[in-house]
């Protein structure tokens, strides 16, 4: 035998499928459909998400111990034994190195499915001590697979999925609100012009704007929570479309029961599984909600951009922590890097739900076959804000410091102060000292003392930070 050849079989096993045989290299997991797979879709160049595959395996699990509860492997409990054992390891990501196949894939998940399928069978397999391959033994179709369909496990483990990783991207959000609300406290005091349309407006504090962003994220965190509700209501059971084709009736009713007790999510069995397997719209939902987060973390970053701009030429209201030096040509400069990576994850958000509304809204007949381009762009929607959340907290928002000189400098030569003074001096006074005040170059503060009864222990009192935050006027003035 010609020595490359016989090296060649050393290195790879020949498996079959409907279509023929695909050498699969020599002991990995996964098998010939998955094979088919790498070949056919090189397309994102990255596996599927790691959660998904993760999750998967909790799905088979639930799938494999009900079907052993109806009595399946019977007479063959070490079969049983040995898949249950090779699910809970693909979970429990001890099988992650054999999650191969793209992110983009034809045929609604099934390469996913079959991926899985034959990892599970081909581990079961090395747990009898037996060879990969030898699907006589342990069969992905017929085992692994048995009772299910791509059409019902996969979505299912997609909402697993979406929902263990959003109770990380919570748990990040409401970090994030609590460090703004601590910043909120810390500069109540700080007086600071308003701005709108990017104008001088009317006085505010430090402590208003971080309130308000503490707000702001607090609603998002709210929104978050919801969404288990969203994605707990699953088709699995429905197999091919939803009519539970080649699954029993008490296998329908029980599996998603078992996943339940599996999970601690309190799961529940949909009730038009036709209906369910039909529509992906919750998925659009979902990134609905989180595209509303993005919006809220993009704007209040650009804010902490603004407000830190210069230093000595711009607002320079805050002080942002140096992580980097920010030009490799303009000594000491140095960039808001942190704001303006959480933007950039926003705006990735933004195009994520673009695609994945056009994807769910493509779902045709009984059927959505885009559902890892959903997959893909919603998973990755989770882990970007969760990702930006905790680098925005830890590496900008935490270090963020307040220049109270700055603020106070501006306070005095304003347009903010000229509305300030509006309820006491009225409004035609107030425009005939400011125009007086631009024509001159007087300071608008020395024109207010010298050319009106106000003093300047009235006039302070005007600015202080209680005066400030007072909603509305209290009582009224006589003029």
């Amino acid at each position: 035998m010609d020595r490359s050849r016989e090296t060649n079989q050393q290195q790879s096993r020949t498996e079959q499928d409907a279509l023929g045989q695909v050498a699969v290299p020599a002991g990995v997991l996964w098998g010939v459909h998955t094979q088919r797979a790498i070949v056919n879709f090189p397309l994102a160049e990255k596996n599927i998400h790691i959660e998904l595959f993760r999750a998967y395996g909790t799905v088979k699990l639930a799938c494999a111990q009900t079907s052993r509860i109806l009595g399946a492997w019977k007479d063959n409990p070490e079969k049983a034994d040995a898949i249950e054992r090779a699910c809970r390891e693909l979970a429990d990501g001890l099988l992650d190195e054999s999650c191969q196949v793209d992110a983009l894939q034809g045929g609604a998940g099934t390469s996913t499915n079959m991926n899985v399928n034959e990892v599970v069978a081909n581990r079961a397999l090395q747990i009898l001590a037996k060879a990969c391959g030898d699907y006589a033994a342990v069969s992905p179709l017929d085992d692994v697979n048995l009772h299910q369909s791509t059409n019902d496990t996969y979505p299912t483990a997609l909402r697993l999925a979406a929902i263990r990783m959003i109770k990380d991207l919570e748990e990040a959000v409401v970090a994030l609100q609590e460090l703004f609300q601590q910043k909120e406290q810390a500069v109540a005091r700080i007086v600071k012009v308003g701005r709108t349309e990017m104008q001088d407006a009317v006085l505010t504090t430090l402590g208003r704007e971080m309130g308000a962003y503490a707000e702001s994220i607090g609603r998002d965190r709210w929104r978050i929570y919801k969404c288990e509700e969203r994605l707990r209501v699953v088709n699995l059971g429905g197999t091919a479309i939803g009519t539970g084709l080649a699954a029993p009736r008490q296998y329908i009713f029980q599996v998603v029961e078992t996943l339940r007790e599996l999970t601690g999510i309190g799961f529940a069995r949909a009730e038009n599984l036709v209906e369910a397997t039909q529509n992906a719209d919750v998925f659009v939902e979902v990134s609905g909600i989180l595209k509303a987060l993005a919006t809220s973390l993009y704007k209040i970053a650009n804010d902490l951009r603004l407000m830190s701009s210069g230093p000595e030429a711009g607002l320079a209201e805050i002080t942002l922590p140096a992580r980097q030096a920010g030009s490799s040509i303009m000594p000491g400069k140095v960039n808001p890097v942190i704001p303006e990576a959480v933007m950039q994850a926003a705006m990735q958000v933004f195009g994520f739900d673009a695609v994945l509304t056009q994807a769910c809204a493509n779902g045709t007949l009984e059927l959505n076959p885009f559902l890892p381009l959903v997959a893909e762009n919603l998973l990755g929607s989770i882990r970007l804000l969760t990702n930006a959340c905790k680098i925005f907290r830890e590496y900008c928002v935490e270090g963020m410091t307040a220049n109270e000189e700055v603020c106070a400098r501006s306070l005095h030569n304003t347009t903010a102060l000229v509305t300030a003074l509006v309820p006491v001096l009225g409004y035609d006074t107030t425009s005939r000292l400011a125009r007086q005040a631009k024509e001159t170059g007087t300071p608008f503060r020395e024109l207010v003392l010298s050319e009106t009864d106000l003093d300047e222990s009235s006039l302070m009192a005007l600015l202080t930070p209680e005066a400030v935050c007072r909603l509305g006027m209290p009582g009224s003035f006589s003029r």
